[in-house]
């Protein structure tokens, strides 16, 4: 039996090719990104001609996996918890339509804002669609989790969720493999029917979901997840969910706590499931990581005057990551006192990497916005955000992929002039496409710069679907060609750059203005491979 040191995104992504795995598919985000690396670095992969390339967006990437499953073959599609919403319609969706081949869909939530906008669960997104949940507590469960949602979505005909966090994705352990599976043949579905929704199709798929969830409560492939074990003090009961449980047990290292703990990886589950825990004790923690969704169930469940705490009522802090010591004071225990920061280690805002483009792109949209008296510009979500520190604060908005463009139109309706957006290459064919078309059909008076650094810098520099393709994108879309601009952001083009932003700046309708040089980050690895490519030659 192999043991490897693996990442928790590592893990799922070995436990998906050792369980049969056709298809890969995902956008970049973190804390999932590692996933689809791992697949696109491994000979494994490639000797099973596994499909593993990035896609546009997160939509199109459960779409397709949606597809590869439809040939009856195994498929898996990662993305982190905001791309969810953006693959929201398809993800409900396919829970009435059923799937072929088995299809999970693996959510990573960042809990504490690590690198997103907000801390939502993607649990809730399971429970809305009726879609079962496995929610691993390590890597070596994110390993096994893999082949039994497979099982399980081919036995259900259903698609399979897959909730991990930023903690266990980019932390590592032991992981042991088992035996790998080999991949599942082509096989169209029985039914031709089987993916048309429409209405008269769908209220009765919509039934036959509804029956299947019960029946999914008693499922041996969840509830194996789902461990009680019991102890000797009754005051205090605790049900810890999926990480949380570790961050409990390792609390009590020599052996485990003397109160009974309930585990819950896998949803749904019966409700006899948590009576054999409430009924021992006279009040009940919940410890889950993200939103209060259990405790919001249990307080459903329970009728009765049992006290039940968890972060609705303070016993854990409603916002934040959990660790040790916050699961700690929560259980009643004094956390251990961490290490002292020295204080010759001073904290580092983020700022762009010396020699980037983005910050000489930014300096020359500064300089031309003061004939405008302008104020800002419309951001998007990438690295330029930084351009809302100083010393540029020259940012106004950055509220999800694509906003950028769509905000700036909304804004020259109210009457801003000019109304500038600034959105990368990749997130411009992310969700940004459909914005520029929106404003090319009303011809706003708006500029829309394409900062292009030629790949998805964000999350480690993966490949752009824009590269060498923005100004033909734009011009078929709509835009004129003649306001189809293109910049290199570099100092000594300082002054150009500049008249050629006023120019369109002043333009009283749709402009485009690509500033493209290549990410400083992905520029220097591409010349130490090159280097070391010639020299091995």
């Amino acid at each position: 039996m192999q043991k490897l040191l693996l990442l928790g995104d590592e893990a799922i992504a070995l436990g998906a090719i050792d369980a049969g795995l056709s298809g890969m598919y995902g956008y970049p985000g973190t804390p999932s990104t590692e996933i689809m690396e791992y697949i696109q670095s491994s000979e494994e992969a490639e000797s099973l001609s596994i499909h593993r390339e990035w896609s546009a967006n997160e939509k199109t990437a459960l779409e397709a996996a949606l597809g590869m499953s439809y040939t009856g073959k195994r498929a898996m599609v990662a993305m982190k918890h905001v791309g969810l919403n953006v693959a929201a319609d398809p993800f409900i969706n396919s829970a009435v339509t059923g799937i072929n081949g088995g299809l999970i869909v693996v959510s990573a939530d960042d809990p504490s804002m690590h690198s997103s906008q907000n801390e939502q669960d993607s649990r809730f997104y399971g429970k809305f669609a009726y879609v079962p949940v496995f929610e691993p507590a390590d890597q070596q469960e994110a390993y096994n989790m893999v082949s039994d949602a497979f099982e399980l979505s081919e036995k259900y005909r259903l698609p399979v969720m897959m909730r991990i966090t930023t903690r266990l994705a980019h932390s590592r352990a032991a992981v042991v493999r088992k035996q790998k599976e080999p991949q599942k043949p082509f096989r169209l579905p029985s039914d031709p029917r089987q993916f048309v929704l429409l209405p008269a199709i769908a209220r009765r798929k919509y039934s036959a979901l509804l029956t299947a969830y019960e029946s999914l409560k008693f499922e041996n492939r969840l509830s194996r997840y789902n461990i009680f074990r019991d102890g000797r003090n009754r005051k205090l009961g605790v049900i810890a969910c999926g990480i949380a449980y570790n961050y409990l047990m390792e609390n009590f290292p020599d052996g485990g706590p003397d109160f009974p703990v309930l585990k819950i990886s896998a949803y749904p589950f019966p409700n006899d499931l948590i009576s054999d825990l409430t009924g021992r004790c006279e009040e009940v923690l919940i410890l889950e990581e993200g939103y209060p969704l259990l405790e919001e169930l249990i307080r459903g469940i329970l009728d009765c005057h049992l006290k039940v705490s968890g972060r609705m009522d303070g016993a854990i802090p409603r916002a934040g990551e959990l660790d040790p010591s916050v699961v700690a004071k929560g259980v009643g225990l004094t956390p251990e006192a961490g290490l002292k920061v020295p204080d010759i280690v001073k904290s580092r805002p983020p700022s762009f990497c010396k020699g980037c483009g983005h910050a000489d792109t930014f300096n020359a949209v500064i300089e031309a916005l003061k004939p405008f008296n302008g104020t800002g510009v419309f951001s998007d979500i990438g690295c330029y955000t930084l351009g809302a520190l100083p010393p540029y604060n020259i940012i106004n908005s950055c509220v999800d992929m694509g906003a950028s463009v769509t905000m700036a139109v909304g804004a020259a309706d109210g009457g801003l002039h000019p109304s500038v957006a600034v959105i990368g290459d990749s997130t411009f064919t992310h969700s940004g496409m459909t914005g520029l078309l929106d404003a090319v059909l009303k011809n706003s008076p708006v500029t829309v710069i394409i900062s292009d650094n030629s790949t998805t810098g964000m999350t480690g520099g993966q490949k752009s679907h824009a590269t060498g393709r923005l100004a033909s994108i734009c011009e078929g879309l709509g835009v004129e060609p003649e306001h189809i601009r293109q910049i290199e952001p570099l100092r000594k083009n300082h002054e150009e750059n500049v008249r050629i932003l006023i120019e369109e700046f002043g333009y009283r309708g749709v402009s485009v203005v690509i500033s493209a040089r290549e990410c400083i980050q992905t520029a220097t690895r591409r010349k130490k491979a090159e280097a070391s490519e010639n020299n091995s030659k």
